[in-house]
């Protein structure tokens, strides 16, 4: 029998059951929709996308520098129309994929990541997979930024549906992260190039990326309809403007708490560890900067604060931005002081020193005037502006600067000053638009230098970009904004016309280093079969020349697992058997059988070097006179290839002529060569049969290691003899000779160097590697780490 207590038990497991399945079959249908939308939207532009590829691909063929450019984007076209319905296919595939995954849970952060290598080691799979992440990265890090806000209403709103799990930009199924992934899957269906695949990318962040926002706000609204956080917030407001064209209310101004590091504010780029570190440092900033202060200062600080002052001295933000903006627009004590930058640190120390002077003793002039008396600015006011005095003074002493950028740079001292009082947000996140043009200008000035920037278009540029900020910027943040795009335009322009340069340039080294080590591949199989070996002077001088370079040629074109590169090989050992004396009958059947295929051999391989009729037919005539010479048991001359060689180096030297009959048969096979003979050079000296090996040899230390672990796009300064200081960057590091090739900003080649020539430099100063960080991030550690050790001193 079923009591009372029971039977309202079983009634309320029935509700409980009734209520989570209701909840059930509504979060189904709520991204059923969502997923609906989706893919209507994303198959509408992904269907511009195949018509724009097309269309831009044979654009790119027309203008193709040569054959091979042209052939490679004609074949692009051929494969994109051919896959093009596959393609989609799977992408819609992989994006409800991605949907189903994030209703069962399972939908983790989307990461461009490197396809693994079987075995662990590198190779060429590795390069493209490493390029086509940096693509997806670059546009997703971008399609973030641009759709922040409207993401940030999607991820609390998805997180709400799925019972409070979170939802941040990588995890959404619709976010630029998983579409940019599933569009890589998709893709993979392709057979195309690098260079086409990377182009299509392109396209892809062009005509799909950019149309985003008609999809989320079509999601934003369904969800909105069902219910979902219809009153949500869409992003923090920024500071609107007051009374006559200042800020009304300055974020975190004197007696405000510390701003909230928000990390949907955070322009797309959020992530946890980042946003951690970053509330870590500012909240150690303000620590640090606290501690500076006395006891009786604080004391006095907080009585003032607490006392019922009719007219308190502290001087409002309105005011001290009012002051910033007089020492603006003043242009001989807020320019040319800045312009005209220190020679020293000691200097630089001045003048940031000197603009504090200058906004202080205007800070009296207005409190002055307001009837205040001797009015003063707040202890986190004075904070602030001490901190952008040491990161501008931090600028002018910061080596990875050229003198000339941080001439330029820290002349935004005072703009600068003006936001971090406007909103602290600069030293909180990374991605406040001002901190980041500032990292950007800085990143442009990395690799400058007079040599690479002749018409001083990029330092120009600079300047142009701190002179808007200069003459423009009153209270709106958003200059920094547009700055930072219009910045940004530019340096894309640049970096198109480098990159193309900077693949001219590694082509033309990749291709050298291929011939290098096919001459020496070529040279080692000779000199194995003929090195020490007594042997007729013809046969030397065949070898060692015109054949040593046709097995180059056989190498570079078909290979080492080739037909023609064996037959090669093969034809050396017959030829060498043919030159030794018969003394069996057998013997002589056979040279009598062989010896048409090595003359057919050998004028086949003479022709492909392109040596002339008139000097194959030399060459024959005089094989076929050492050949009867060996048949009619006439005396033939022996020598070591070594002897041959050196002989003619000598001879040649001296400007004579062999007069034995067996050195002219010599000389007449010597003449063809490929500049010069990969026997020869080893023979002679002037090359190693392994090539730059030194390195397997060297003592192991800090230098060698660092130049092993420096990886492309790295940038160093390096210094000649002549105490000439030059940016290059690590452009390409050979997999055959492991010789680094350096290149400059725009693109051209500046030096290569092996891996022992750059540890000993960097060992010797000669080359300093420059921080890839940026210069915010780098300037914050700097100040921390001054600030400490005051604090530890005092």
């Amino acid at each position: 029998m079923v009591s009372p207590d029971d039977s309202k038990k079983i009634i309320d497991l029935h509700q409980r059951q009734s209520i989570q399945s209701a909840a059930g079959d509504r979060l189904g249908d709520l991204l059923k929709r969502v997923r609906g939308i989706a893919l209507k939207r994303i198959s509408a532009l992904v269907g511009v996308l195949f018509e724009n590829i097309d269309d831009a691909l044979f654009d790119l063929a027309e203008k193709a520098e040569n054959n091979a450019a042209q052939t490679q984007f004609f074949d692009g076209m051929r494969e994109v129309r051919k896959k093009r319905h596959l393609v989609e296919r799977r992408f819609q595939e992989q994006v409800s994929k991605a949907f189903t995954d994030f209703a069962e849970g399972r939908m983790r952060t989307a990461r461009p990541e490197v396809a693994p290598q079987a075995g662990g080691g590198l190779s060429l799979v590795d390069d493209q997979e490493l390029e086509q992440s940096l693509a997806v990265s670059g546009m997703v890090a971008k399609a973030n930024s641009r759709w922040s806000r409207s993401l940030f209403q999607i991820n609390q709103r998805l997180s709400v549906v799925t019972g409070g799990g979170q939802v941040d930009d990588g995890s959404n199924p619709i976010g630029p992260a998983a579409l940019g992934e599933a569009f890589r899957e998709a893709t993979r269906e392709f057979d195309l190039g690098m260079h086409v695949r990377l182009i299509v990318y392109k396209l892809f962040d062009r005509y799909v990326m950019s149309g985003l926002d008609g999809l989320y706000e079509e999601v934003n609204g369904e969800l909105i309809q069902a219910g979902v956080l219809p009153q949500i917030a869409s992003a923090p407001a920024r500071p609107s403007a007051g009374a006559g064209g200042h800020a009304a209310a300055p974020a975190g101004h004197a007696g405000a708490p510390a701003p909230h590091v928000d990390a949907h504010a955070d322009r797309g780029r959020y992530d946890p560890a980042t946003v951690a570190w970053q509330t870590e440092l500012y909240q150690t900033l303000n620590k640090l900067l606290a501690g500076r202060r006395s006891p009786a200062h604080e004391a006095a600080e907080h009585f003032r604060h607490e006392s019922e002052l009719a007219a308190p001295p502290v001087l409002s933000p309105v005011d001290l931005l009012s002051a910033l903006t007089i020492l603006q627009s003043q242009n001989q004590l807020a320019a040319s002081r800045q312009h005209a930058q220190a020679s020293s640190m000691a200097d630089a120390a001045q003048a940031v020193q000197q603009i504090k002077q200058d906004l202080l003793d205007q800070v009296q002039r207005i409190g002055s005037g307001d009837g205040h008396g001797h009015s003063h600015v707040s202890s986190a006011d004075e904070d602030t502006i001490d901190l952008v005095g040491m990161l501008f003074e931090y600028i002018l002493q910061d080596r990875n600067l050229p003198a000339q950028m941080q001439a330029v740079l820290s002349r935004l001292q005072i703009p600068y000053l003006k936001v971090a009082i406007l909103d602290r947000h600069l030293f909180a996140q990374r991605a406040h638009p001002a901190r980041r043009l500032l990292d950007a200008l800085a990143q442009a000035g990395l690799g400058w230098s007079e040599e690479a920037d002749r018409d001083h278009r990029l330092l120009d540029r600079v300047r142009q970009s701190v002179e808007k900020i200069l003459t423009e910027f009153d209270d709106d943040i958003a200059i920094f904004e547009h700055e930072l795009e219009s910045f940004e335009g530019f340096l894309d322009q640049g970096r198109k016309r480098a990159g193309l340069a900077e693949q001219r340039v590694a082509e033309a080294a990749r291709g050298r280093e291929r011939l290098e080590e096919a001459r020496r591949t070529a040279a080692r199989e000779i000199l194995q079969r003929i090195d020490e070996r007594v042997l007729p002077p013809i046969i030397h001088a065949v070898l060692s020349r015109p054949w040593a370079n046709y097995l180059v040629v056989a190498l570079l074109r078909h290979g080492e697992n080739s037909e023609e590169w064996r037959n090669g090989l093969r034809f050396v050992d017959e030829f060498v058997w043919s030159a030794l004396p018969k003394g069996t009958e057998a013997d002589r059947l056979r040279l009598q059988k062989v010896k048409p295929q090595i003359e057919r051999a050998l004028r086949h391989g003479l022709g492909t070097i392109g040596l002339h009729d008139n000097e194959i037919t030399e060459t024959m005539r005089a094989l076929a006179d050492f050949y009867a010479s060996l048949q009619g048991g006439a005396p033939v001359e022996r020598k070591t290839v070594r002897e041959v060689i050196v002989e003619r180096a000598c001879l040649a030297a001296a400007g004579a002529q062999p007069a034995a009959e067996a050195g002219q048969a010599a000389d007449a096979a010597g003449t063809a060569e490929l500049a010069g003979s990969p026997v020869e050079e080893i023979v002679l000296g002037t090359r190693t049969i392994e090539g730059d090996r030194g390195e397997a040899f060297l003592q192991e230390d800090e230098f060698l290691q660092l130049a092993r672990s420096l990886r492309p796009g790295t940038w160093l300064e390096l210094v000649d003899e002549n105490g000439h200081r030059e940016r290059a960057k690590l452009s390409w590091i050979s997999p055959i000779s492991s010789k680094y090739l350096f290149v400059n900003r725009r693109g051209l080649k500046v030096d290569d160097k092996t891996l022992t020539a750059l540890a000993a430099e960097l060992r010797a100063g000669a080359a300093v590697v420059l921080e890839e960080a940026p210069l915010f991030d780098r300037a914050l550690d700097a100040i921390v780490a001054r600030l400490r050790e005051d604090h530890e001193a005092a």
